[in-house]
Order: structure tokens, then C-alpha cells, then sequence
């Protein structure tokens, strides 16, 4: 059982199934734009047969994402459910390519499904870091273009059984660029990944707060698309290095073919393990991890991409060949867990700074092994500081997270049980 002691914010929650059913409705839309501007299409609602987050926990109260779905009552008003997400859309608005021409990404909001009319809303956080709204739609939850149709029905796995769905963090894992005869090689590389993490804390004490899912989904050809060297590869998610043209980001933008395999299962976070031994990966919060199986450091990459895609860590290294500019204003607290601009440090990991620590916090041997403020992080050298000199976060060489990326794991462990 998960038994933490963690700060709490008060927030109103409704009672699940006065307004739910226990399983999913599906909507699946295009998010597009420019670099200042973002809109929605939505392309198809589907009504899934299972589940998987918390009947407790329904809105979510600590403010993270760059974007975020809510969902109203229709009569009433009242706020039923949230979560905030990082898709990569918004990661493409902050390109060069985005200021000179459109762009358009396949995105899936997972919510319960409803009993009761709803109005969903989509917003996206502004550069004051305040969000905004973007989109509405109101649902009535008997409509009959609410598809209801048969899942995919592939092999399913179960990794870790642990309990109920609702109580539990929920991952499926998918394999990409596996052919049919590869699924026991997908099978020992999702165990031997899951081994890793596990090996990790926080990971490691709570292994029974998670239920893990393999589903066989067979590819043509093995391994993935790399573009810069004219490599293209027929598989079952399209997934592609060369991301925003960095060679070693390695992401899918097919999240329909991705989504239609996971609802196999009841999930929270997806994983899409690609067969290849190319160094790459990438995380999103609650949208979506990839990483490589086959690479040396895969374990590693496996370990970190999580750390996005789950508890919405921000990257802690401030050298890098990143495509994107002006990511974090530096004026405005971020909301990622780990890094702070100084302006709210208090509502960050002030309590885990030692008194005699200074801050900011220099980079020398004295405080390598100390939590402090050290400046660097967020793909940025000056303004934006980080909990530690090193984290799996910000390298592949540490063996664990840092105590602040370890609390914020917790926490989003926490969400999900209860």
C-alpha cells in the first residue's frame, strides 16, 4: 500500500460515480497553429471499455503542463475532472519553423467517461504562465457519433499485477519496429527496462504501486525512420529520430495508431519502446515516452524519459543542441517541480535547502552532494537553477534521482493511487 506524507492541496473533488463511468471516453484532435497561435479540430470520440486513473483524484490541483483539459458539468458548472499535458505541438511552436508556417499534430485527450452533458476545454499556458482557454465543446454523453466500437484485441501481457486499476499507476508498453518474430525480444527488453527502473528509486519502494502491461503489436520492418541518412522504416507507430531536425530525438506523432493499441488496457502513460540501438528518446507529460531498447545507455534513457512523461520533471542539463529558443520566460516561476527562476522558490524545494547552503549555490565540490540552488537547467546557463550539480535528470552518470525529482515522483504516484 502507498503511504506518504507529502504536502496536499485542497481542492474540491466530486464523487466518481455520481458523474462517471469506469471507462474512457476517447477525443481525438488535431492541435494546430503557429508559433502564437494554437487551435483545435477534433477528428473522432470514441467510447473505450477500460480506465485507468484514480476515482478519487479527479481534478487535478497542482498546476502543471503546458497545456491542460478540463471538463465542466453542463447544468451545473461544476469542475469534474482536469489534467495538465506537454504535447509536442508545443515544443514545435517554439521552433523557427513555426514562425513562418503552420503546423498540425494528432493529439488523444483520455478522460471517464461521462454520465451527465459536459463541456470540455482545452487551455494552453501563455507566456505569463497563466492558462488560457483555446477551445470548448459541449458533449452530450448519449450522442451516437460517440463511436463504440470493438478494440484492437491484441496479445496482452501482464507484467505486474498489483490490484485495481484505479488504485494503481498504470503503464502499457508498446513495441515499435518489432516484427512478429521479434515479440520475445520485446518482451525480455520491456522486462529487462522495467528492471532498471525498478532497481531506482523511488521506483523500487513503491514497484507494487504499479501495474504493467506489454502489448504485441507487430511491425513490417524493424527499428525506426532516421531521416538524415535516408532510413525509413514501415512500422507499426511511425516513430522517427531527427525530431525538430536533432538527430538523437527520437518521438511519434502517431498517437491515433498508438492509442487505438493501448486501449487494449487500462492505462495511464503509454511507453513506446523502439528496436534499435541508436541513442534516443523522448517524454512528454502525460502524453506520451519513447526511448531505444538496444543502446548502451538505453537503461538509462528509459529512466529519464519517465521522469518527463510521468511526474513532468523538466530537463536539469543547460548545454544542449535542443531546436527550440525562448522556452522558459524568465520572469514567471515554472511549473515543472525541478527548476526554478528564483521569483516563487518557496512554493519549489526551499524546505530541502540546508540553512548554511547558499543561494544560488555555487558549483563546486563542497555542495556536489548537497540540495541547493545551482544555476543551469531548463537548456539554459543563466537564469533557470536546478536542485543538485548532477541528476538523472540532467545526465546519464548518477545512479538516482535527487531528493526534489524523487519528491515529485512520489507525489505523482500518490495522485494515481488514490
Amino acid at each position: 500500500m502507498l503511504m506518504l506524507v507529502l504536502p496536499q492541496l485542497v481542492i474540491a473533488q466530486v464523487n466518481f460515480s455520481d458523474y462517471f463511468k469506469n471507462n474512457t471516453l476517447r477525443i481525438d484532435y488535431l492541435l494546430n497553429g503557429t508559433d502564437s497561435t494554437a487551435g483545435v479540430i477534433v477528428k473522432q470520440m470514441k467510447q473505450e471499455p477500460y480506465y485507468g486513473g484514480s476515482h478519487t483524484n479527479l481534478v487535478d490541483p497542482y498546476n502543471m503542463g503546458t497545456y491542460r483539459y478540463q471538463v465542466f458539468d453542463q447544468k451545473t458548472g461544476t469542475l469534474l475532472f482536469s489534467q495538465g499535458f506537454c504535447p509536442l505541438f508545443q515544443e514545435w511552436q517554439t521552433t523557427e519553423e513555426a514562425k513562418t508556417q503552420k503546423g498540425s499534430f494528432y493529439q488523444v485527450a483520455i478522460l471517464p467517461f461521462p454520465k451527465k452533458d459536459i463541456r470540455f476545454v482545452i487551455d494552453q499556458r501563455n507566456w505569463d504562465g497563466k492558462f488560457e482557454p483555446i477551445f470548448s465543446i459541449n458533449i452530450n454523453s448519449e450522442n451516437y457519433f460517440i463511436r463504440n466500437e470493438a478494440v484492437s484485441k491484441h496479445k496482452v501481457i501482464k507484467l505486474e499485477d498489483n490490484g485495481k486499476p484505479a488504485n494503481k499507476v498504470d503503464v502499457v508498453f508498446l513495441p515499435e519496429g518489432y516484427t512478429a518474430g521479434e515479440m520475445g525480444k520485446f518482451l525480455d527488453d520491456t522486462k529487462r527496462l522495467c528492471k532498471a527502473l525498478f532497481d531506482v528509486n523511488p521506483f523500487k519502494k513503491h514497484k507494487k504501486d504499479f501495474n504493467l502491461y506489454a502489448v504485441e503489436v507487430p511491425s513490417q520492418e524493424s527499428g525506426s525512420d532516421v531521416p538524415g541518412e535516408h532510413i525509413y522504416k514501415n512500422t507499426a507507430f511511425n516513430s522517427t529520430f531527427y525530431t525538430f531536425d536533432t538527430p538523437r530525438y527520437l518521438t511519434s506523432q502517431d498517437m491515433k495508431s498508438i492509442h487505438d493499441a493501448a486501449a487494449d488496457v487500462p492505462y495511464d502513460q503509454v511507453y513506446l519502446l523502439v528496436n534499435t540501438d541508436r541513442y534516443g528518446g523522448g517524454g512528454f507529460y502525460n502524453f506520451i515516452c519513447v526511448s531505444s531498447v538496444d543502446n548502451e545507455l538505453s537503461d538509462n534513457v528509459f529512466i529519464h524519459e519517465f521522469g518527463h512523461s510521468f511526474a513532468g520533471l523538466a530537463d536539469e542539463y543547460y548545454t544542449s543542441d535542443v531546436a527550440y529558443s525562448d522556452y522558459y520566460n524568465l520572469t514567471v516561476e515554472p511549473w515543472e517541480p525541478n527548476i526554478t527562476t528564483l521569483v516563487d522558490f518557496k512554493s519549489k524545494w526551499a524546505d530541502l535547502v540546508a540553512k548554511d547552503t547558499p543561494i544560488p549555490t555555487p558549483r563546486i565540490p563542497k555542495y556536489s552532494k548537497v540540495v541547493g540552488v545551482f544555476e543551469g537547467g531548463g537548456y539554459v546557463d543563466k537564469g533557470i537553477y536546478s536542485p543538485m550539480e548532477d541528476c538523472r535528470m540532467k545526465s546519464n552518470v548518477p545512479d538516482a534521482f535527487c531528493p526534489v525529482c524523487q519528491r515529485a515522483i512520489e507525489r505523482a504516484i500518490e495522485w494515481d493511487c488514490k
